[in-house]
């Protein structure tokens, strides 16, 4: 994809960016839709069932962030390597990245049969779900390799410039997923359903099954590489790279994760009534962002691969095109969020005082959207580059600093409630774009210089 995205009239560059991004815009939505179909499964088990799948998941979620973050890394040299018109090192990195993808897996595949009730109990977990939390984490957790396995192939193809396949994968893994989910979970034709265990086989079965297919379309690709046979380029040299452009990630996704903690926890000192709102309003919104998701996947390829081919022009213009194309498209979701508020709110909960609390919060959310979508593409954009400390400084500074300290003096000092862990959510998001925005200006200048 690399020579063909060069030389390009405005509108042509406009159309590449969309036949990257729509379909990672659908992979994330199906992702999310089957998530929301497995909760709706487990919860008809019990709250004991439903909360300890959460547990589970909550640690599993950081697992996933290490993985996310190597695929971050791989993506990056992989879209340089394409655009420059090197294959081979191309075919090195997603070789060298399929190995640490394959020791951090098994590692954190160990750790989780040994420590699972450890770990659930720092999660929270409490007595009368730990048998249901334990049951799951392991069945899921163990084999932990095939979660890293998907996400680096994933990102593997994505930064070679097809995000279609993967699509496709998530697409048809998905629908095997609800259909086990229901089968394993309720039992059916005389067979008796597993619970949360069968739950957590459907999961780890269809993760088996997207793992071989992605890995069967890379050997398709021109990008197809042998784990046990040599490649033309020396594979160990890029260990450092890949670890120098992970690392920063991977830090950044546990700041969030570990800011997320504490100020979930300052929302619950707010009041519990608080909290349900806050997290109705985080599920509704969490659609929102998936234009975003899917523009900065599409952001970091084009950059990347520009940046490969030296056409830093071009790599300038794929980002700040990107950028537009999601504030226009996350401005109209900002819209529907604002207008249809009360009637999302309606979806989860009939108490007035908590549709009001919804409504405030996604109508406030509205208007940063326009500010999320230069955060998340601009970050993706950097990624490309191979600059991943800046989107991790925004983290950070974003969390830490505005977001805890902001809900601490605007929702409980000043007594704003939800309206004020919302208002720092949009302060925060506003801060990071400003300052992604100044980040990836600057380096385009030094380049010119």
């Amino acid at each position: 994809m690399g020579d063909t995205i060069h030389q390009k009239t405005t509108k042509q560059k406009v159309l590449i960016i969309l036949t990257l991004a729509i379909p990672a815009i659908i992979e994330n939505i199906l992702q999310t839709l089957v998530g929301f179909v497995d909760t709706l499964f487990v919860s008809k088990l019990g709250l004991n069932e439903v909360t300890a799948v959460g547990v589970a998941n909550t640690i599993i979620a950081v697992y996933i962030a290490i993985f996310l973050a190597i695929g971050v890394g791989a993506s990056s040299l992989i879209a340089r390597s394409v655009g420059a018109g090197d294959l081979e090192k191309a075919k090195a990195v997603a070789k060298q990245s399929t190995w640490i993808s394959i020791a951090v897996g098994l590692l954190f595949g160990i750790i989780s049969y040994f420590f699972a009730e450890p770990l659930l109990k720092v999660m929270g977990a409490e007595q009368q779900v730990m048998d249901h939390a334990i049951i799951y984490f392991r069945i899921v957790a163990v084999p932990s390799i095939f979660i890293s396995l998907m996400t680096v192939f994933g990102s593997v193809l994505r930064a070679a410039g097809d995000t279609k396949t993967p699509m496709k994968v998530s697409l048809w893994i998905n629908v095997i997923h609800i259909a086990l989910d229901y089968i394993l979970i309720f039992g059916i034709l005389g067979f008796t359903g597993l619970g949360v265990a069968g739950a957590a086989f459907a999961t780890v079965l269809v993760r088996i099954i997207g793992t071989i297919a992605l890995y069967r379309y890379i050997q398709k690709s021109d990008i197809s590489f042998s784990l046990f046979k040599n490649t033309t380029e020396e594979t160990k040299q890029y260990i450092s790279p890949l670890l120098k452009l992970a690392t920063p990630t991977a830090i950044e996704r546990l700041i969030m994760r570990l800011g997320q903690v504490l100020y979930f926890g300052l929302i619950v000192h707010i009041g519990t009534e608080t909290f349900a709102a806050h997290s109705i309003a985080g599920s509704i919104e969490s659609f929102s962002y998936m234009p975003g998701y899917g523009l900065a996947i599409a952001a970091t390829t084009l950059v990347g691969q520009s940046i490969g081919a030296n056409q830093f022009k071009d790599a300038y213009q794929y980002g700040m095109l990107t950028t537009g194309i999601g504030i226009v498209i996350m401005s109209i979701g900002g819209l529907f969020l604002f207008f249809l508020s009360p009637w999302f709110a309606s979806w989860f909960t009939n108490e007035q005082t908590a549709i009001d609390m919804v409504v405030t919060a996604l109508r406030i959310d509205a208007f940063a959207q326009p500010a999320l979508a230069v955060g998340l593409i601009l970050a993706g954009a950097l990624q490309g580059m191979g600059d991943t400390k800046s989107p991790m400084y925004s983290t950070a500074i974003g969390m830490w600093v505005i977001r805890i300290v902001g809900v601490y003096i605007l929702g409980i000092h000043l007594e704003m409630g939800i309206a004020g862990v919302w208002l720092s959510i949009a302060i925060d998001l506003f801060v990071r774009a400003i300052f992604l925005f100044f980040k990836f200006n600057s380096h385009f200048k030094k380049i010119n210089n």
